[in-house]
Order: C-alpha cells, then structure tokens, then sequence
C-alpha cells in the first residue's frame, strides 16, 4: 500500500472512530443513555439502519441528532466508500497478477 493510500484509510478511520465517539458521548449525556445504548445508537444511526428502539426524547437531542446525521452519514459513507474502493483495487491487482502468471506459462 503506498503512502497516500494509507493516509486516506487512516483518515477515514479517524473521522469515523471520532464521529462515532463524538456521537456516543453527547446521547450519554444528552438522553442520560448508558454507554451501550449511546453506542447503539450511534452505529445504528450512522448505518441508517434506524430500528426505532431507541429515540431522542428532548428538542436539543432532536437538533444534536439532525446534524449527527447529516454530517456522520456522509463521513461514514465516504469512510467505506474509500476503505472499500482500496480492497477493490487490491483484489483486482491480485487477479490481474494470476492472469499475468498463467499467461506467461
């Protein structure tokens, strides 16, 4: 993997772990919701799978989550869209390889 490829995991990685941090310890403060359940929420949000369990309950949570979403589901997409797109390239390399190997034989 070649440097500029490991800076942009690595910082996809990051801004996902801190939006996921970020996130967890505002509802655990905001909704007074146990660590577990902030989390929860957290990943189910950014996944937006959104099962409905677990809700914000005050208009400040409400405001919180509005933004949450619509800045974390981006960072989170862009995060597994680049993640996903080196394991793409690093396959079809693979492949490419193999082809290369048998051709020559």
């Amino acid at each position: 993997m070649d440097k500029n490829n490991k800076i942009k995991i690595t910082a996809a990685l990051s801004a996902l772990v801190i939006m996921i941090v970020i996130g967890t310890v505002c509802y655990h403060f905001l909704e007074h919701w146990s660590w577990i359940t902030s989390l929860y929420f957290v990943v189910a949000t950014l996944a937006t799978v959104g099962y409905g369990d677990v809700h914000p309950t005050n208009d400040v949570t409400r405001l919180f989550t509005v933004v949450f979403i619509l800045v974390g589901v981006g960072i989170a997409a862009a995060a597994i869209t680049t993640i996903g797109s080196r394991y793409i390239t690093r396959r079809e390399l693979k492949v490419a390889n193999r082809i290369s190997r048998r051709n020559k034989k």
